[in-house]
C-alpha cells in the first residue's frame, strides 16, 4: 500500500514542479493556483504513504535512506504548508516542490524494502530524536530556499534589471527575515535532536558520546549554525552574507547526512 501512494506522491510532486516553472516564466496566476493544489494532494498522498509505511513497519519508518529522505520530505512540505498559511508567499511552493520531488525521486532509487528493527534501535528515543531532527532539518532547508530566494532578488536589484523573477519574489526584506525566522526554530530542534541522540547513545550503548561519524557531523552543523546565529545578533550579518551562509550550512548538513547514510547505513550505522 505504501509503495502505491509514493509512487503517486512522486508524480504528484513532479506535476507541480512543471506547473510551477510554467508559473515563473509565464507569471499566469492560474499556473500557481493549479500547482498549489496539486502540492497539497502530493502532501496527502505522502502523509498517507508515511502511515502506511509505519504500520507496516510497526515503528517510524526513518530507520533507512529510502525512509528518511521520504520523511524528509514529507516534513518539509508540511512545513511550507504552514508557513503558507501563515505568510500566504505562495511562490514559496516554486521551490519547495523540486526540493521535495528530488528527495523522493532519489529515495526511489534506493532498497525499499521494510527491514526489521535491530535490537539495539528499539528504544523510545528513536522516534523523539529523528523526528527533532528532521523538523530542524526542515527548517535549515526552508532557511537555505529563503537564502536562495534572497540572492535571486538581490541579483535583479543589483544589476537594475527590474524583471523576470523580480516581481514574483518577496521583497529582499521580507526573505532575510524569513531565513532568520527558520534559524531559530531550526537551532533549538537541531539541539534538542543532538541531546536526545546522546540519551539514545547512552541508553544502548553505554556512553552518551562516542564521536562516531554522525556525532562528529551533528556537532559541526551545529557549529555552523550557532555561528551563522551569533553573527546575526551580534554582528549585524544580514542579507547576502547571511544568505549565503544558509545555503552553505544546508549543503554541509545534506552532504553530510547522505554521505554518513550511504557509507554507514541506516540509523548512523547503528550508533556508530
Amino acid at each position: 500500500m505504501s509503495e502505491f501512494f509514493f509512487h503517486i506522491t512522486a508524480a504528484a510532486y513532479l506535476t507541480a514542479t512543471l506547473i510551477y516553472i510554467a508559473y515563473l516564466f509565464s507569471h499566469r496566476e492560474g499556473f500557481l493556483n493549479v500547482a498549489k493544489y496539486i502540492l497539497y494532494a502530493g502532501f496527502a498522498s505522502h502523509t498517507v504513504t508515511i502511515i502506511a509505511r509505519w504500520l507496516e513497519a510497526g515503528r517510524t519508518p526513518v530507520t533507512g535512506l529510502h525512509e528518511s529522505l521520504t520523511f524528509f520530505s514529507w516534513i518539509t512540505v508540511a512545513l511550507y504548508i504552514i508557513l503558507l498559511y501563515r505568510y500566504r508567499i505562495y511562490v514559496l511552493g516554486a521551490f519547495v516542490a523540486p526540493f521535495a520531488f528530488l528527495l523522493i525521486i532519489t529515495a526511489s532509487f534506493l532498497p525499499g524494502e521494510i527491514v526489521p528493527l535491530a535490537p539495539v534501535l528499539e528504544s523510545f528515543w528513536l522516534p523523539v530524536h529523528v523526528i527533532l531532527a528532521f523538523i530542524g532539518n526542515a527548517f535549515f532547508a526552508l532557511a537555505g530556499i529563503f537564502g536562495i530566494m534572497y540572492l535571486i532578488q538581490e541579483h535583479h536589484l543589483k544589476s537594475r534589471r527590474i524583471k523576470g523573477l523580480y516581481f514574483l519574489l518577496p521583497s529582499v526584506e521580507i526573505l532575510d527575515e524569513l531565513n532568520y525566522r527558520c534559524l531559530t526554530y531550526g537551532f533549538p530542534l537541531l539541539t534538542l535532536a543532538i541531546i536526545t541522540g546522546a540519551v539514545w547513545s547512552e541508553y544502548t550503548l553505554g556512553s552518551y558520546w562516542n564521536w562516531g561519524p554522525r556525532q562528529i557531523w551533528s556537532l559541526i552543523t551545529w557549529f555552523l549554525y550557532a555561528a551563522l546565529i551569533h553573527g546575526r545578533l551580534t554582528t549585524g550579518w544580514r542579507g547576502r552574507k547571511a544568505a549565503i551562509f544558509s545555503v552553505a550550512a544546508f549543503l554541509v548538513l545534506l552532504g553530510s547526512f547522505l554521505a554518513i547514510n550511504v557509507l554507514l547505513g541506516g540509523a548512523h550505522g547503528l550508533l556508530k
